[in-house]
């Protein structure tokens, strides 16, 4: 089976030896966005929420990228280095899926690039005929 690497210019570029994500098997499995903006690089800067709106757009076009939305998605996992921040990101990711919501993980740990607060990976389903 043949993978094909998924790539976009609307997202932030990869800062290790990474793809945007890679398609293959029937599904798309995306590499964890941090709010960086795409036209500068830089993180954005705000609180909990902005950095998850930002996260948010940079996973939008990541699947856009793809041919898909965010109801392709089917897991996601959502790394905080702080879990009291858990109301506010969900309060965000929650617009995103409005409806039958992906499976997920949250997971606090002690650290992310850049000192960003947030990182979130997902999966999708590949939407293309077969």
């Amino acid at each position: 089976m043949k993978k094909e690497i998924i790539s976009t210019d609307k997202a932030p570029q990869a800062i290790g030896p990474y793809s945007h994500g890679v398609r293959g098997g029937g599904l798309v499995f995306f590499s964890g966005q941090i709010p960086l903006v795409p036209s500068s690089g830089e993180l954005r800067a705000g609180d909990i929420v902005e950095q998850t709106e930002q996260v948010m757009e940079n996973i939008a076009a990541v699947l856009a990228a793809a041919g898909l939305t965010f109801a392709a998605v089917v897991k996601t996992t959502i790394y905080l280095t702080d879990l009291a921040s858990f109301a506010k990101v969900n309060e965000v990711y929650g617009r995103r899926f409005p409806a039958d919501p992906p499976a997920r993980s949250t997971v606090e740990v002690k650290g992310l690039p850049r000192g960003s607060q947030v990182e979130i990976e997902v999966v999708a389903i590949d939407g293309r005929d077969r």
